[in-house]
């Protein structure tokens, strides 16, 4: 039996925290207020899976624009644990990041790490990849370690699927997901009693690519009621076609005054495609984890993007129109002198060759300043969608 909290004083208390300011059809220019700082829909969230991201500080971060990160549960769990976060005065202390910060379940390892888990109706039980010991998460435990944390918001625990999988284990994730999602919120208002602080708790719409399932699980946990709503359980190997096609279709069943999340999504094109279905918030690994190899995102075609944004009968995103990539350890960049970026003032004087030298040579700043870049591509191109919607 599913709890519900249609009429949740505490719900209502943060009606007001997510404003849509502009919309035309499926898009959206919103402004979500957070107990860390107000933050800019659609936006893009930097990871820092285990309370950083890779090779960039935090000053970094801020100086690029970032006004949001992402953490993990799981693995904030596994190391350094919550005794020492909670010693440390929470997250946002120990890290020393003073924006908001949104913390995922841990939902994610439950697909990733699949051979290390046990799941069943009560929880998931991992096999720490740190050192062998036992963590055991319940949608319960883990919206109290994320009081711990401080998380302006807080992730339901939820059950994903790989993809292509039977419809028969689809449904039973999904209808797992929903019962969890209602123990969360159950805990997560119990916590919220007592305290001073009102962070966000956020639902996660499971189904994989049928359409049914995720109409079940978008209006049951609709019903239950939640601070905003993602959609997970794509990018984790369906055809692209397959994950706009599931993102148009849950769309229209969440409320439009609630913030919408997309998880763990994607190349730009993928970011594009989300926000023209009116999607407002992101996040990937692709920007750092590309970076790390030498991948490069470069020339942001700005009149294509306005065009392909405020056409809402356009085709999909032609990526070759879109923006441009790098391998820059190929050997034609051997001698290029042209600037990295030139846009970038933190990469101000580095050339093309001399980011492939360092490379070679496998200097860690090559990794540094390849992150900046990709990362500075992420958070422009956000800047410029909402620029462009505003239009």
């Amino acid at each position: 039996m599913l709890s519900l909290h249609l009429k949740d004083p505490l719900l209502k208390k943060n009606k007001n925290q997510f404003t849509v300011s502009v919309s035309s059809g499926s898009l959206r220019l919103g402004e979500l207020n957070l107990p860390h700082g107000k933050i800019n829909t659609p936006c893009f969230m930097s990871i820092a899976t285990r309370g950083a991201v890779r090779v960039a500080p935090f000053s970094v971060l801020k100086n690029l624009g970032a006004e949001i990160i992402l953490s993990n549960t799981y693995h904030l769990v596994a190391r350094p644990g919550l005794d020492l976060i909670k010693n440390m005065g929470g997250l946002h202390r120990f890290i020393g990041w003073d924006g908001p910060i949104l913390t995922d379940s841990g939902g994610f390892q439950v697909f990733s790490l699949a051979k290390n888990r046990i799941v069943n109706d009560e929880g998931v039980s991992f096999r720490s990849v740190v050192d062998g010991q036992e963590i055991f998460l319940t949608p319960e435990n883990v919206i109290d370690a994320q009081h711990i944390f401080g998380s302006d918001i807080s992730m339901v625990l939820d059950e994903v699927c790989a993809l292509p999988s039977s419809d028969e284990k689809i449904k039973k994730a999904m209808e797992r997901t929903t019962k969890w999602a209602a123990r969360a919120k159950d805990k997560f208002l119990s916590i919220q009693e007592k305290s001073d602080l009102r962070p966000l708790l956020f639902a996660i719409v499971q189904g994989g690519t049928n359409e049914n399932m995720r109409n079940q699980s978008a209006a049951d946990l609709v019903r239950i009621g939640f601070d905003g709503y993602a959609i997970g359980g794509l990018s984790v190997g369906e055809l692209n076609e397959d994950m706009y096609k599931t993102i148009s279709a849950v769309m229209p069943l969440l409320p439009e005054e609630k913030p919408r999340y997309l998880m763990g999504v994607g190349q730009p094109e993928d970011i594009v495609e989300a926000v023209r279905r009116g999607v407002d918030m992101f996040d990937c690994v692709l920007p750092t984890r590309n970076a790390r190899h030498g991948l490069l995102y470069t020339k942001l075609n700005e009149d294509y993007l306005r065009k392909i944004i405020k056409d809402p009968l356009a085709e999909k995103v032609d990526v070759s129109m879109l923006y441009g990539k790098i391998k820059i350890k190929n050997n034609q960049f051997l001698s290029e002198s042209s600037p990295v970026n030139a846009e970038c003032d933190l990469l101000s004087g580095v050339s093309v060759a001399y980011l492939r030298h360092l490379f070679m040579i496998n200097e860690p700043m090559a990794l540094y300043l390849a992150t900046i870049n990709n990362l500075w591509f992420y958070l422009q191109l956000m800047k410029k969608i909402r620029a462009i919607i505003i239009e």
